[in-house]
């Protein structure tokens, strides 16, 4: 059923590769089954975003423009669909919007707009006193960490619970103070397990206080020393790795552990930043796919003599399965009611209306610390 019957929505658009937002009027959607439609009130930025504005072509390839970015949305119902047991009109929510996914690939799917569908099984409740522009921050980076870290092709960790059993296995998150790093600490750390992260050392007392143990500073020459000194005696539950140099290093971690020698990739082990620029563009994207597939290659290369497993997250996986009800159903609805999950990390709003987009994508490529940017909307 719907809450609405008005054609009142709009979106800010990406009309093609390397085109700016454009903000203009969308249709408004009609959920299907086991679908809810948000009225956005708040949609935070990914990198992922940027990325596949500047370089949707490299990994995006099914894209159909125009099309609506952005994972991230908090808001009320606004329709229900069949099926939809969870939820009712008016009730204040997250959502991970999967629009830009190769099976859906679909502009109502996309959170950069008025009204945005999502699968109920990846939205979660949330109270009248949680701000929108802080429960924005959470969805795109707590699919993406449960993807590596709960399901059984990735690390396949215990399931986080109110009161977890402690257990003497240790993970690696290289990247800590990052918007997926933040949560998989949270995420580990509720499921029992001993976290050793990586920040900027300005970071660290921020990583420690969503329950790392042992922090470290990634600069360091002889970080990754430190870091098996540390595991020295634990056995390694896995590791993620967060950052386009975290995979090499984690991989010598892993190497050199006792365990579950498995390194979850949430980023590529080069930067996209420079395919933005309208200057030497085509032989900057030469560039980058050859740093790209020769840095793929040598990592799995190490990887296998090393016999340890890299695989990169894809961060809606969990859709397919179990952990998604797990995670957006059962654990994140009674942890943030009570306080035990922290809505990290900070939002930075840069602007209040859909023209504030743009210069939202322009603010995340540019680069934050220990902050998530935001928009609110009208």
């Amino acid at each position: 059923m719907t809450g609405y019957a008005h054609d009142d929505n709009i979106a800010a658009w990406l009309p093609g590769l390397r085109r700016p937002l454009e903000v203009r009027s969308a249709g408004t959607p009609e959920p299907g089954r086991g679908q809810i439609v948000i009225r956005a009130r708040a949609v935070a930025v990914n990198p992922l975003d940027w990325i596949i504005q500047s370089a949707g072509n490299l990994a995006y390839r099914w894209l159909r423009y125009p099309t609506v970015l952005g994972t991230d949305v908090a808001g009320e119902v606004a329709a229900v669909g069949t099926g939809v047991t969870r939820f009712k009109v008016g009730d204040r929510v997250i959502g991970f919007a999967d629009g830009t996914d190769k099976d859906t690939n679909a502009a109502a799917r996309g959170a950069f707009q008025r009204y945005v569908v999502v699968l109920e099984r990846l939205a979660c409740p949330i109270s009248d006193a949680l701000p929108y522009e802080r429960a924005a921050v959470l969805p795109m980076a707590v699919s993406t960490a449960s993807s590596a870290l709960f399901q059984t092709d990735f690390l396949g960790l215990q399931l986080p619970c109110a009161e977890p059993e402690p257990r003497d296995q240790a993970l690696l998150v290289w990247g800590g103070s990052t918007s997926v790093g933040s949560n998989a600490i949270q995420l580990a750390v509720a499921a029992g397990y001993q976290v050793i992260t990586t920040a900027s050392p300005h970071n660290h007392d921020y990583v420690r206080s969503l329950g790392a143990h042992h922090a470290f500073d990634y600069n360091q020459p002889d970080v990754t020393e430190e870091i098996c000194s540390v595991l020295d005696g634990h056995t390694f539950a896995g590791a993620m790795a967060i950052g386009t140099t975290a995979a090499r290093h984690c991989l010598t971690v892993a190497s050199r552990s006792t365990g579950r020698r498995f390194v979850a990739i949430a980023t590529p082990p080069v930067s996209f930043a420079g395919l933005a620029n309208e200057t030497g563009r085509r032989a900057e994207t030469r560039r980058v796919v050859c740093r790209l597939v020769a840095s793929n290659i040598g990592l799995q290369l190490r990887a296998r003599t090393r016999r340890v497993t890299l695989k990169y997250i894809w961060g809606s996986s969990l859709k397919h399965n179990e952990v998604s009800h797990a995670i957006f159903g059962e654990f994140l609805p009674a942890a943030l009611a009570d306080g035990r999950y922290r809505t990290v990390p900070e939002p930075l709003v840069v602007g209040t209306d859909y023209s504030a987009l743009q210069h939202a994508l322009d603010t995340q490529r540019n680069g934050v610390s220990a902050q998530k940017v935001v928009v609110t909307l009208p």
